[in-house]
Order: structure tokens, then sequence, then C-alpha cells
């Protein structure tokens, strides 16, 4: 069985290395410029180099979004920005341009080149045609179903990446033009305002006939392939793909640590149970914030992988903690607080070494030394002990009763 790249996404610098730190064999980020989430935090280029140095010591990979769809005035600056890139050792790009493809290979020969799932490779004759004209890798279009993804994989040898989590767009590929239109921003020029999650008014003709109280909204569910993934694996996928550089800390950790587990069981007994895919399944709804399913992959296509009548999205606030350093001799953690908790709550912590465990918050102390019961300011550096060894980067969140 093939080893498979577990790919991550991260809108900062602190997302990024808690990614690796969780398990993501390489993380994928937008620049200031040239990237698809122009509303994410982004990176400098300070914040790209600080990136290469942090992920060699970890082995991982770093590749750069540069997908938006150029217009003429786009262009500008683009070859010294490719050349930067490959010159502080990013791995590769992601692009969306043929054009792009033909100046990355003439003036940064180093960046492996990586076709966008924006160029809905759903064919082999299009995954070949882009392999001709030089391409690294493509991401094949999230409307390819399994069995169709199955086929261009036995029939190229150029490397496939396939989404395997996060959100789905409610046009094709992303497509999507309802942000131009209903804000002037370009959804193809990293501007998108998520239209398709905007509560509607249903009319007919002059006539209101939608319920006032349960607006349309035309927003997809999120994709959830955990039971594709070793066919994936088999089939000799590269990469699988995580969607969020818009998500926050927790929710990299979760997901990223999820699935490098699943891969990880699958890769030494070849096969998933039910109840251990269950049991995964379990462990990625605890970072779901919105409804999902397999998206396209089983090959449906119904009224049921949308949202019409709510738009899913939602805030949890189990996630509660962020550990910055432990003290084993004292067994004293201090941590950055992040939702409200309080002294008596059940805490279960997570991390790349921590499995799990859970303990009751018995006191807490602020900088001072004075006992706090209540956390409710986030950002606030608390000091409580706590029973088990635990590391920077490691997460707290609530325990369900």
């Amino acid at each position: 069985m093939s080893k498979i790249e577990l790919l991550a996404p991260a809108k900062d610098l602190q997302k990024a290395k808690i990614a690796i730190m969780y398990g993501a064999d390489a993380v994928y980020v937008g620049g200031k410029f040239f990237s698809l989430r122009s509303r994410a935090s982004n990176f400098t280029i300070d914040d790209l180099r600080e990136l290469c140095a942090f992920k060699k010591n970890y082995g991982a990979k770093l590749y750069v979004t540069v997908n938006i769809v150029f217009h003429d005035d786009d262009y500008e600056g683009i070859r010294e920005y490719l050349k930067i890139l490959d010159d502080m050792g990013v791995d590769g790009i992601i692009i969306s341009s043929l054009a792009l493809l033909r100046i990355a290979r003439k003036v940064a020969p180093g960046l492996e080149c990586h076709i966008s799932t924006q160029l809905s490779s759903l064919n082999s004759l299009a995954v070949q045609t882009l392999k001709e004209y030089g391409a690294d890798r493509i991401v094949l279009a999230r409307e390819a179903s399994m069995d169709q993804i199955k086929k261009i994989a036995y029939s190229t040898s150029v490397p496939l990446e396939v989404f395997i989590h996060g959100g789905m767009c409610s046009n094709y590929s992303g497509r999507c033009v309802l942000s131009n239109r209903m804000t002037l921003r370009d959804a193809n020029r990293g501007g998108c305002a998520h239209s398709c999650r905007w509560k509607y008014h249903l009319f007919e003709g002059d006539q209101i006939i939608s319920n006032p109280n349960c607006l349309l909204s035309m927003s997809s569910k999120d994709l959830r392939a955990s039971a594709y993934v070793e066919e994936m694996i088999r089939c000799g996928i590269a990469s699988l793909k995580i969607e969020g550089r818009m998500k926050s800390e927790y929710y990299i950790g979760q997901v990223v640590k999820t699935y490098r587990k699943m891969i990880d069981e699958i890769g030494l007994y070849g096969h998933l149970t039910e109840e251990r895919l269950a049991y995964y399944d379990e462990e990625l709804s605890k970072a779901e914030n919105r409804p999902s399913d397999d998206g396209f992959l089983s090959g449906d296509c119904d009224h049921s992988k949308h949202l019409y009548g709510i738009n899913g999205a939602g805030v949890t606030h189990d996630y509660v903690a962020y550990v910055h350093r432990y003290d084993e001799a004292r067994s004293l953690c201090m941590i950055e607080v992040k939702n409200i908790f309080k002294r008596g709550d059940k805490i279960e912590v997570f991390g790349p070494e921590v499995d799990n465990e859970q303990f009751t918050i018995d006191q807490m102390f602020d900088q001072n030394w004075n006992l706090v019961e209540l956390a409710n300011k986030p950002t606030q550096l608390l000091f409580l002990r706590i029973p088990f060894k635990v590391h920077q980067g490691d997460m707290f969140r609530k325990v369900s009763l």
C-alpha cells in the first residue's frame, strides 16, 4: 500500500505550525497576493521564511496558493514573487492558470506546480493533457465520484490530489459569481462573501412565497470522506486534502490528528473495521459546525446534499483553552483561554502526544496567583494543575455531560 500525503490548510503561521505538529505531511497557505482566500490572515514573506524553517524540522512540505483567476493587471510582480518562493524553499505552488504554469517553469524551476481544483479536472484525458503541459500534480474536481477517481488514478501516472474534508461550494468547482454580483467582491480573485450561506426570501413573481420563519439558503453541506480514505490509498492517490484556510486552530488540530491516526491505522493493519471508522467519525464530528456528508463521492447528488432551509453554520464552544507550557515538576500548566469554562468542569485534553485524556478542573489562578472561578476572558493566561503530562500546542475542550 503506497504512502499517502495528508495535506492541511492554514490561514496564518500559528495554524500552519499546529497542522504540522498534529500530523500533517504538508500544509498549503496563501500569501498576501494571488490567493483565493484574501480574507484569511495570510502570510507575509517573513512568515513564509519562518514556516520554511519550521517545516524542515518535521520533514513536512509547504505549498503556496497562487490560484486566483488572473486578469491582465494581476500579473504585475508575479515573476519576482515566484522566484522568492523558490529561493526560500517553498516546495510547490497551487495554480489555476496554464499561463502561470508556463511562467513558473521558466522563472522558478524548483517549485512543483499543482493544478487547482478550479480547473475542474474530471477525466483522464484532461489529467494527461495537464501533465503534458508540465503539471506535477492535479487536484481533482470535487464533483468527481469515487468510481471516477479510481478510473482516472488507474489510467495516469501523474500524482493526484483529492479533497476529503471541509467546505464545499454550491457552484461548480468554486466558479461562483454570486459574490461578484451582490457585493462586488470577486470570488475567483480572493473575495468570496459566501453569498450562498445568506438567508433569502423566495419570490414567485412579485409575491413572497418563502416561510418568514425559515428563509431560503442554498449552501452545500460540508464534505466528510472518511469512509473513502482506504479506497483512495489503495488506488494510489498521492495526497488527501483538508479544506479550511479560514478555520480555527481547534478545527485544524482535531481534523488533522483524526485523519493522521486513521491513515496510520490503515497503513498498519491494511483495513479499518466498521467500529474503528465509527470512532474516527465521532472524532471528526467534534470539530464540525455544519452538517456533513460524502459529497459527490458516492455518485449520488440529490437535494439532501444542500442546506436549503438553514445555512447550518455555527460555532462550537467546546474548545476552551490552548496549552502554552507545562511544568512537570509542579504539574502546573499555563493555558490561554479561548472559550468560557469554570472550576468543576470536566475537561478533555488532546494533542499530538495526548489521546483524549480527561480531568476535572480543581483550581485555576491568574498571573498574580489569584484564584479564578470562571474563565471568561479570551486570550487571558491562567495556571492550573493537571494530573498528567501535557505539551505546548495541546488543547482543552469541555466534556458534554
